[in-house]
Protein backbone atom coordinates (compact mmCIF):
# COMPACT_ATOMS: atom_id res chain seq x y z
CA UNK A 1 0.00 0.00 0.00
CA UNK A 2 1.64 3.59 -0.68
CA UNK A 3 0.22 7.05 0.24
CA UNK A 4 1.47 10.28 -0.19
CA UNK A 5 1.21 13.47 1.95
CA UNK A 6 1.56 16.60 0.30
CA UNK A 7 0.09 19.93 -0.68
CA UNK A 8 -0.30 22.26 -2.89
CA UNK A 9 3.61 23.31 -4.14
CA UNK A 10 3.22 27.08 -4.63
CA UNK A 11 3.99 29.37 -1.58
CA UNK A 12 4.27 32.94 -3.06
CA UNK A 13 7.26 34.92 -0.74
CA UNK A 14 6.68 38.31 0.51
CA UNK A 15 6.82 40.83 -1.92
CA UNK A 16 9.44 43.34 -1.68
CA UNK A 17 8.46 45.07 -5.25
CA UNK A 18 8.51 48.44 -3.18
CA UNK A 19 11.50 47.97 -1.79
CA UNK A 20 13.53 47.15 -5.24
CA UNK A 21 11.90 49.49 -7.37
CA UNK A 22 13.29 51.94 -4.59
CA UNK A 23 16.30 50.70 -4.15
CA UNK A 24 17.04 50.51 -7.60
CA UNK A 25 15.91 53.84 -8.53
CA UNK A 26 18.44 55.13 -4.88
CA UNK A 27 21.04 53.52 -6.15
CA UNK A 28 21.53 54.13 -9.92
CA UNK A 29 20.72 57.82 -9.04
CA UNK A 30 23.89 57.90 -6.82
CA UNK A 31 25.89 55.65 -9.42
CA UNK A 32 25.92 58.00 -11.87
CA UNK A 33 26.85 61.03 -9.00
CA UNK A 34 29.72 58.96 -7.28
CA UNK A 35 31.24 58.08 -11.12
CA UNK A 36 31.06 61.39 -12.13
CA UNK A 37 32.65 62.91 -8.82
CA UNK A 38 35.14 60.15 -8.71
CA UNK A 39 36.16 61.03 -12.14
CA UNK A 40 36.34 65.27 -11.41
CA UNK A 41 38.14 64.34 -8.06
CA UNK A 42 40.81 62.04 -9.24
CA UNK A 43 39.50 59.77 -6.65
CA UNK A 44 40.10 55.95 -8.08
CA UNK A 45 38.33 54.56 -4.63
CA UNK A 46 35.07 56.75 -6.03
CA UNK A 47 35.42 55.18 -9.04
CA UNK A 48 35.59 51.67 -8.43
CA UNK A 49 32.77 52.12 -5.38
CA UNK A 50 30.59 53.39 -8.22
CA UNK A 51 31.62 50.41 -10.05
CA UNK A 52 30.78 48.21 -7.21
CA UNK A 53 27.34 49.87 -7.29
CA UNK A 54 27.03 49.38 -10.14
CA UNK A 55 27.27 45.69 -9.73
CA UNK A 56 24.78 46.07 -7.13
CA UNK A 57 21.78 47.63 -9.08
CA UNK A 58 22.59 44.86 -11.33
CA UNK A 59 22.56 42.39 -8.21
CA UNK A 60 19.09 44.28 -7.22
CA UNK A 61 17.66 44.14 -10.57
CA UNK A 62 18.28 40.40 -11.31
CA UNK A 63 16.99 39.33 -7.60
CA UNK A 64 13.94 41.60 -8.67
CA UNK A 65 13.02 39.46 -11.38
CA UNK A 66 13.90 35.95 -9.89
CA UNK A 67 11.09 36.88 -7.22
CA UNK A 68 9.00 38.37 -9.51
CA UNK A 69 9.40 35.03 -11.30
CA UNK A 70 8.91 33.50 -8.46
CA UNK A 71 5.33 34.26 -7.38
CA UNK A 72 4.36 33.10 -10.42
CA UNK A 73 1.57 30.55 -10.97
CA UNK A 74 2.93 26.73 -11.88
CA UNK A 75 1.76 25.23 -15.32
CA UNK A 76 1.01 21.64 -17.29
CA UNK A 77 4.97 21.79 -18.01
CA UNK A 78 6.65 23.88 -14.92
CA UNK A 79 4.86 22.04 -11.97
CA UNK A 80 7.03 23.94 -9.27
CA UNK A 81 6.68 26.97 -11.20
CA UNK A 82 9.35 29.71 -11.27
CA UNK A 83 10.85 29.45 -7.77
CA UNK A 84 14.34 28.25 -8.72
CA UNK A 85 14.86 31.53 -10.28
CA UNK A 86 15.77 33.13 -6.73
CA UNK A 87 18.49 30.15 -6.48
CA UNK A 88 19.97 31.23 -9.65
CA UNK A 89 19.82 35.15 -8.92
CA UNK A 90 21.57 34.23 -5.75
CA UNK A 91 24.31 32.78 -7.52
CA UNK A 92 24.38 35.19 -10.20
CA UNK A 93 24.56 37.98 -7.77
CA UNK A 94 27.62 36.27 -5.81
CA UNK A 95 29.38 35.78 -9.03
CA UNK A 96 29.11 38.86 -10.20
CA UNK A 97 30.58 40.98 -7.16
CA UNK A 98 33.29 38.54 -7.07
CA UNK A 99 34.25 39.88 -10.39
CA UNK A 100 34.13 43.27 -9.43
CA UNK A 101 36.32 42.89 -6.38
CA UNK A 102 39.05 41.14 -8.65
CA UNK A 103 38.78 44.68 -11.33
CA UNK A 104 38.55 46.56 -8.04
CA UNK A 105 41.68 44.99 -6.68
CA UNK A 106 43.58 45.60 -9.95
CA UNK A 107 42.88 48.76 -10.54
CA UNK A 108 43.93 49.69 -6.84
CA UNK A 109 47.26 47.93 -7.27
CA UNK A 110 48.40 49.05 -10.27
CA UNK A 111 47.56 53.08 -8.76
CA UNK A 112 49.33 52.53 -5.56
CA UNK A 113 52.49 51.42 -8.22
CA UNK A 114 52.18 54.50 -10.01
CA UNK A 115 52.79 58.00 -9.63
CA UNK A 116 49.96 58.92 -7.21
CA UNK A 117 47.60 61.66 -8.41
CA UNK A 118 46.40 63.46 -5.24
CA UNK A 119 42.64 63.07 -5.22
CA UNK A 120 40.29 66.02 -3.69
CA UNK A 121 39.84 64.79 -0.05
CA UNK A 122 36.63 66.90 0.25
CA UNK A 123 34.53 65.95 -2.11
CA UNK A 124 35.61 62.27 -1.32
CA UNK A 125 34.09 63.05 2.08
CA UNK A 126 30.94 64.37 0.70
CA UNK A 127 29.81 62.02 -1.85
CA UNK A 128 31.05 58.65 0.29
CA UNK A 129 28.94 60.26 3.18
CA UNK A 130 25.69 60.00 0.43
CA UNK A 131 26.60 56.70 -0.19
CA UNK A 132 26.40 55.67 3.49
CA UNK A 133 22.77 57.19 3.06
CA UNK A 134 21.72 55.51 0.52
CA UNK A 135 22.95 52.15 0.61
CA UNK A 136 21.96 52.19 4.53
CA UNK A 137 18.61 53.23 3.70
CA UNK A 138 18.62 50.56 1.05
CA UNK A 139 19.56 48.05 3.09
CA UNK A 140 17.04 48.47 5.66
CA UNK A 141 14.62 47.55 3.11
CA UNK A 142 15.57 44.11 3.03
CA UNK A 143 16.15 43.69 6.93
CA UNK A 144 13.10 41.88 7.58
CA UNK A 145 13.83 38.99 5.12
CA UNK A 146 17.12 38.68 4.90
CA UNK A 147 17.29 35.58 7.77
CA UNK A 148 14.62 33.86 5.81
CA UNK A 149 15.54 34.09 2.30
CA UNK A 150 18.83 33.60 0.25
CA UNK A 151 17.54 35.61 -2.17
CA UNK A 152 16.67 38.47 0.14
CA UNK A 153 20.07 38.19 2.33
CA UNK A 154 21.74 39.03 -1.47
CA UNK A 155 20.43 41.99 -1.79
CA UNK A 156 20.84 42.99 2.47
CA UNK A 157 24.22 41.70 2.24
CA UNK A 158 25.46 43.85 -0.58
CA UNK A 159 23.68 47.23 0.70
CA UNK A 160 25.05 46.89 3.90
CA UNK A 161 28.76 46.24 3.10
CA UNK A 162 28.56 49.03 0.72
CA UNK A 163 27.28 51.22 4.03
CA UNK A 164 30.47 50.13 5.79
CA UNK A 165 32.68 50.54 2.90
CA UNK A 166 31.47 54.00 2.05
CA UNK A 167 32.07 54.93 6.41
CA UNK A 168 35.20 53.45 5.16
CA UNK A 169 35.68 55.96 2.41
CA UNK A 170 34.87 59.09 4.37
CA UNK A 171 37.33 58.44 6.92
CA UNK A 172 39.98 58.16 3.95
CA UNK A 173 39.07 61.08 2.81
CA UNK A 174 39.09 63.20 6.05
CA UNK A 175 42.65 62.00 6.45
CA UNK A 176 43.58 62.96 2.82
CA UNK A 177 41.79 66.31 3.55
CA UNK A 178 43.51 66.84 6.61
CA UNK A 179 46.78 65.42 6.35
CA UNK A 180 47.58 64.67 2.36
CA UNK A 181 47.66 61.00 2.81
CA UNK A 182 47.26 60.48 -1.11
CA UNK A 183 48.30 56.58 -0.99
CA UNK A 184 44.74 55.90 1.31
CA UNK A 185 42.47 56.59 -1.93
CA UNK A 186 43.88 53.27 -3.49
CA UNK A 187 44.69 51.55 -0.45
CA UNK A 188 41.10 52.03 0.77
CA UNK A 189 39.94 50.59 -2.59
CA UNK A 190 41.82 47.36 -1.38
CA UNK A 191 39.77 47.37 1.76
CA UNK A 192 36.75 47.98 0.00
CA UNK A 193 37.64 44.71 -2.24
CA UNK A 194 38.53 42.73 0.87
CA UNK A 195 34.99 43.79 2.14
CA UNK A 196 33.35 42.69 -0.77
CA UNK A 197 34.96 39.28 -0.61
CA UNK A 198 34.30 38.62 2.95
CA UNK A 199 30.24 39.37 2.64
CA UNK A 200 29.95 37.08 -0.73
CA UNK A 201 31.78 34.26 -0.06
CA UNK A 202 28.96 33.11 2.05
CA UNK A 203 26.51 33.97 -0.26
CA UNK A 204 28.23 32.02 -3.32
CA UNK A 205 28.67 28.95 -0.76
CA UNK A 206 24.88 28.83 0.23
CA UNK A 207 23.91 29.71 -3.43
CA UNK A 208 25.95 26.87 -4.83
CA UNK A 209 24.46 24.32 -2.19
CA UNK A 210 21.36 25.15 -3.60
CA UNK A 211 21.84 25.28 -7.18
CA UNK A 212 23.01 21.56 -6.66
CA UNK A 213 20.26 20.08 -4.79
CA UNK A 214 22.04 20.17 -0.61
CA UNK A 215 20.14 20.20 1.39
CA UNK A 216 19.34 23.84 2.97
CA UNK A 217 21.43 24.67 6.11
CA UNK A 218 18.93 25.88 7.72
CA UNK A 219 17.53 21.92 8.32
CA UNK A 220 19.72 19.33 10.00
CA UNK A 221 18.98 16.08 7.70
CA UNK A 222 20.12 13.62 10.70
CA UNK A 223 17.10 15.33 13.15
CA UNK A 224 15.19 14.71 10.24
CA UNK A 225 15.61 11.46 9.86
CA UNK A 226 16.22 10.90 13.63
CA UNK A 227 12.62 12.44 13.40
CA UNK A 228 10.23 9.68 11.10
CA UNK A 229 12.64 6.58 11.99
CA UNK A 230 11.25 7.13 15.57
CA UNK A 231 7.85 7.29 14.58
CA UNK A 232 5.25 4.79 16.27
CA UNK A 233 5.34 1.44 13.61
CA UNK A 234 7.84 2.41 11.33
CA UNK A 235 10.39 -0.36 10.93
CA UNK A 236 12.34 1.27 8.04
CA UNK A 237 13.08 4.62 6.81
CA UNK A 238 14.72 5.11 3.12
CA UNK A 239 15.07 6.91 0.37
CA UNK A 240 14.79 10.13 2.37
CA UNK A 241 15.60 13.23 -0.06
CA UNK A 242 15.40 16.59 1.13
CA UNK A 243 16.06 19.38 -1.22
CA UNK A 244 15.36 23.61 -1.87
CA UNK A 245 12.95 24.29 -4.46
CA UNK A 246 14.12 27.88 -3.89
CA UNK A 247 15.51 30.65 -1.20
CA UNK A 248 12.44 30.14 0.68
CA UNK A 249 11.26 26.45 0.02
CA UNK A 250 12.27 23.28 1.06
CA UNK A 251 10.93 19.88 -0.17
CA UNK A 252 11.20 16.33 1.47
CA UNK A 253 9.95 12.61 -0.25
CA UNK A 254 10.88 9.89 2.24
CA UNK A 255 9.53 5.64 2.00
CA UNK A 256 8.43 4.63 5.58
CA UNK A 257 8.13 0.90 5.93
CA UNK A 258 5.32 0.21 8.82
CA UNK A 259 3.67 -2.62 9.79
CA UNK A 260 0.52 -1.98 10.84
CA UNK A 261 0.38 0.71 7.84
CA UNK A 262 -2.05 3.36 8.68
CA UNK A 263 -6.23 3.13 8.13
CA UNK A 264 -6.54 6.65 7.27
CA UNK A 265 -4.24 9.66 6.18
CA UNK A 266 -4.02 11.20 10.13
CA UNK A 267 -0.75 9.84 10.39
CA UNK A 268 0.38 11.13 7.14
CA UNK A 269 -1.28 14.86 7.88
CA UNK A 270 0.72 14.92 11.23
CA UNK A 271 3.95 13.75 9.73
CA UNK A 272 3.58 16.74 7.25
CA UNK A 273 2.48 18.92 10.05
CA UNK A 274 5.79 18.24 12.12
CA UNK A 275 8.31 18.64 9.21
CA UNK A 276 6.97 22.22 8.45
CA UNK A 277 6.84 23.17 12.16
CA UNK A 278 10.06 21.62 13.32
CA UNK A 279 12.10 21.67 10.74
CA UNK A 280 10.95 24.18 7.97
CA UNK A 281 9.62 22.23 5.57
CA UNK A 282 6.74 23.19 3.59
CA UNK A 283 6.24 20.71 0.97
CA UNK A 284 6.97 16.68 1.75
CA UNK A 285 5.98 13.87 0.09
CA UNK A 286 5.89 10.79 2.38
CA UNK A 287 5.32 7.09 0.58
CA UNK A 288 4.27 3.64 3.13
CA UNK A 289 5.29 0.47 2.63
CA UNK A 290 4.37 -3.06 3.83
CA UNK A 291 7.38 -5.13 5.06
CA UNK A 292 8.14 -7.38 2.34
CA UNK A 293 6.25 -5.13 -0.63
CA UNK A 294 7.86 -5.43 -3.74
CA UNK A 295 8.53 -1.61 -3.00
CA UNK A 296 10.13 -1.93 -0.07
CA UNK A 297 14.07 -1.91 -0.47
CA UNK A 298 14.46 -3.67 -3.71
CA UNK A 299 17.88 -3.45 -3.38
CA UNK A 300 20.37 -3.58 -0.78
CA UNK A 301 22.05 -0.09 -1.47
CA UNK A 302 18.65 1.34 -1.73
CA UNK A 303 17.88 0.84 2.12
CA UNK A 304 21.06 2.61 3.44
CA UNK A 305 20.08 5.99 1.64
Amino acid sequence: MNRSAGHDHHHAPPNYDRAFALGVSLNAAFVMIEAGAGAMSGSLALLTDAGHNLSDVLSLLLAWGAAALARRRPSARRTYGYSRATILASLFSSLLLMGAVGAIGWAAINRLLEQPVPPKGMTIMIVAAVGVVVNGATALLFLSGKDFDLNIRGAYLHMAADAAVSVGVVLSGLLIWLYGFYWLDPAISLVIATVILLSTWRLLRDSLDLAVDAVPRGVDPAEVRTYLSSLAGVQQLHDLHIWPMSTTDTALTAHLVMDPAPDNDGFLQEVSHQLEHRFGIHHSTIQIERPGSDATCHQAAHCAD
